[in-house]
């Protein structure tokens, strides 16, 4: 089966994972067709795994190889299909569309009740949030400090809908 693959919290405060190294470490898993898309944590692959042992496999496999306390999230191919083609705000140049993949439902509907305030739109669906918010206040919207919280960090990871769609 084809998944996509996201890591959280890498290429950013000291933790260093390059590319090829990212590659090397799933290729020694048995993972075929690793694919990486910018450097912070995209991966593609072919695995015969569901993707649930395939997560705890990941996760061991990269906190020994790059010495840190890896969290990753594990979609099938045809559920990332499902999550790109459900972004249900408006599209514009003056906004950012993101996808934050949460480790459970029970997460996505956490951060689904968070009040985000005018500027910003939230939607939970499945293990997924969509969050719209304007260009340039990425890292300064009620939504985002609040996915910033010590309890969200093992759980979520967020990236752009146009890297996510790249993946495809």
């Amino acid at each position: 089966m084809r998944y996509a693959i996201f890591l959280r919290g890498v290429n950013v405060g000291g933790v260093k994972v390059p590319s090829a190294d990212l590659k090397r470490v799933l290729g020694d898993l048995g993972l075929t067709d690793v694919k990486t898309y910018v450097a912070s944590g995209n991966v593609t692959c072919v695995s015969e795994e569901k993707a649930a042992p395939l997560q705890t496999k990941v996760e061991a496999a990269l906190s020994t190889a790059f010495s840190y306390d890896a969290h990753v999230q594990v979609f099938s191919h045809d559920e990332l299909a499902s999550i790109v083609e459900g972004y249900p705000f408006e599209t514009d140049d003056d906004h950012h569309r993101y996808v934050v993949f949460c480790d459970a439902v029970t997460t996505a509907r956490e951060l689904d009740g968070i009040d985000a305030g005018d500027m910003e739109n939230v939607k939970a669906s499945g293990r997924v949030v969509y969050w719209r918010c304007p260009k340039g206040s990425t890292l300064d919207t009620p939504f985002s400090k609040a996915t910033s919280a010590k309890k969200f960090k093992a759980a979520t990871t967020t990236r752009n809908l146009n890297t996510v769609e790249k993946m495809l």
